[in-house]
């Protein structure tokens, strides 16, 4: 999931996908599963699901969304050949299957996957899944007018990289073979031992060619989920989904799917969310959102209420806020200089610009505290919570600057806590103790977004963040560090220019791991080799608190994404 401010489709529900937000996540301050008013905590089957979001669930065609596991309303409509384990916390970041009967058999190198389909799979009218439905979803996601979705199947299928889609290439990518109506077989340009993780994203979604209808697809998809659209308002600003009743539990393990109808409602005010939320008045009282926090100021209200406090869902999502360096620019070309600043920041300040503790974790790795992306603890420039400016002067002083140093930080003016001005400020606070000078540059988000991602205008030290499409050490360190992925000419993410032969030999190497615990051991020590170059100054992880109406129960809350999964609440 890139920065939602440069790609929000990345997770829905960042999502973003994302509209996404996400170590250890927790369902509440009680960690109970099961939650709501009234003596029985007990979920049961019934009732309406009403959902309060910020963004419309635009582009609702499975071809077109950017998603991690499958999304979180998407995933109601939309299954896939694997899928994220729906369970609380660390549990949560495995990857399970959904329409396959396993996450995928590999050839000895990775680079052929094997995916056979459960028994009795069917759509919404009563007509039977095939492995020729889901190698077509995956073909018409390649049209340009279906753009939007992850560009990992481009890269990965052999011959895949100038295919057009189904409706001016008929003859299809010769990569994916169906060789019966229960077996699908990938054929990939290299090793990929993450392939399971990807077969999550709903381009694996399956579609009957004959029920496609191009564009308009999205307004009525046909669902291969426990649910299916009655209705599509407004791109997504309102949609009502109800029970597919050929949907069957015995196929699927993951979703509960515990209510009889899910009424999302889009295009809201973030506060006025939270608002509705907290009375939990009618409707409301049943009611979640799956992308909207709450503020440090909506926090400290609540945490005073004992009430409210219990009904607060508690996530972490991989993702990390940072400082990035730009060393063809100078001062940052000199190591030195970048080490000085590392020891210069304040991250208890930064922290509590971010919101505070309960909104933040200081961070000193680049990859997110979690085991499932290869975590390894590691500081490699100590300089405890407040900083070390004599130790920063120390390297000042070796780099010819003895007298500091006056440098320009470029953040967003976007409040989003993130990359915005309150935690440029801290920043510039802190390294003045060091004797470094910052002079602010605030742009707006668009004018941000386009400068920092740009090889030709991208600053030398300015804030940024990202998150994983999966939880793996994968996609959170290879766009960022794989030299091969510096572009040149579109949206660059490799902050740090960095093209490292030895970096870029490991990433192979890793990839070619079908063993995903020996792969993210890898990944940490990978990530630890990295930071020795200084080319950013992780500065914290988000911690994400969400309200859920009064009378919701069966609140699940993974390391995948963060926040609450959708399809294991229940109303009564």
């Amino acid at each position: 999931m890139r920065q939602p401010s440069v790609i929000a489709r990345r997770v829905a529900a960042v999502s973003v996908s994302l509209v996404l937000a996400a170590g250890a996540a927790a369902c509440g301050p009680d960690d109970n599963d099961a939650k709501g008013s009234g003596g029985d905590s007990t979920p049961h089957q019934g009732g309406t699901l009403t959902v309060l979001n910020s963004n419309p669930q635009q582009d609702f065609d499975p071809a077109r969304l950017y998603t991690s596991g499958g999304g979180n309303v998407p995933s109601l409509v939309f299954r896939t050949l694997t899928t994220r384990n729906r369970e609380n916390g660390e549990a949560g970041a495995e990857v399970v299957p959904d329409l396959a009967t396993d996450t995928g058999r590999p050839s000895k190198d990775a680079t052929v996957w094997t995916y056979t389909l459960k028994k009795g799979l069917k759509y919404e009218d009563g007509t039977a899944i095939t492995s020729a439905d889901i190698k077509y979803g995956i073909e018409r996601s390649f049209a340009p007018e279906l753009s939007g979705g992850a560009p990992y199947l481009r890269d990965w299928l052999v011959g895949a990289a100038d295919y057009q889609g189904p409706y001016k290439d008929k003859g299809g990518l010769d990569a994916i073979e169906t060789p019966d109506e229960r077996t699908i077989v990938f054929h990939l340009n290299k090793p990929e031992g993450e392939f399971p993780y990807l077969a999550t994203q709903t381009q694996f979604t399956p579609v009957p060619k004959a029920k496609d209808t191009g564009t308009k697809y999205e307004e009525h998809p046909v669902s291969s989920g426990p649910y299916k659209v009655v209705k599509n308002e407004n791109d997504g600003e309102h949609l009502v989904l109800e029970r597919n009743t050929y949907w069957s539990a015995s196929t699927d393990a993951e979703r509960k799917a515990y209510p009889d109808k899910v009424d999302v409602r889009s295009g809201l005010d973030s506060s006025v969310i939270n608002q509705r939320l907290s009375a939990s008045q009618g409707a409301d009282s049943t009611a979640v959102t799956t992308d909207t926090n709450l503020g440090p100021a909506e926090l400290a209200k609540v945490t005073g209420d004992k009430e409210l406090a219990a009904r607060v869902g508690t996530g972490h999502f991989g993702y990390t806020n940072y400082i990035a360096f730009n060393p063809t620019v100078k001062p940052f070309d000199d190591i030195k200089v970048r080490q000085a600043i590392s020891y210069a920041i304040d991250r208890s300040s930064v922290v509590n610009a971010a919101g505070g503790s309960s909104l933040a974790e200081p961070a000193t790795t680049f990859l997110p505290d979690q085991k499932s992306f290869g975590y390894e603890p590691y500081d490699l420039f100590p300089a405890g919570d407040a900083g070390d400016a004599a130790k920063a002067k120390e390297l000042l002083k070796e780099a010819g600057h003895a007298n500091g140093l006056t440098i320009t930080l470029t953040h967003s003016n976007a409040k989003d806590f993130e990359t915005s001005p309150e935690i440029a400020t801290a920043i510039q606070d802190a390294l003045k103790k060091a004797g470094i000078t910052v002079k602010l540059q605030g742009l707006e988000d668009n004018d941000y977004s386009d400068k920092i991602h740009n090889v030709k205008t991208e600053p030398g030290f300015f804030l940024a963040h990202w998150g994983a499409d999966w939880p793996s050490g994968g996609p959170f360190l290879a766009p960022i560090f794989d030299g091969r992925q510096i572009v040149k000419d579109g949206a660059n993410f490799n902050t740090g220019l960095l093209n490292d032969k030895s970096v870029n030999a490991e990433i192979d190497s890793i990839n070619k791991l079908t063993d995903l615990d020996a792969a993210a051991k890898r990944w940490g020590a990978l990530d630890k080799k990295i930071g020795e170059q200084a080319l950013t100054v992780p500065l914290f992880h988000p911690v994400y608190k969400r309200l859920v109406g009064k009378d919701i129960k069966n609140v699940v809350i993974s390391d995948w994404t963060g926040v609450l999964d959708i399809s294991q609440v229940a109303v009564k």
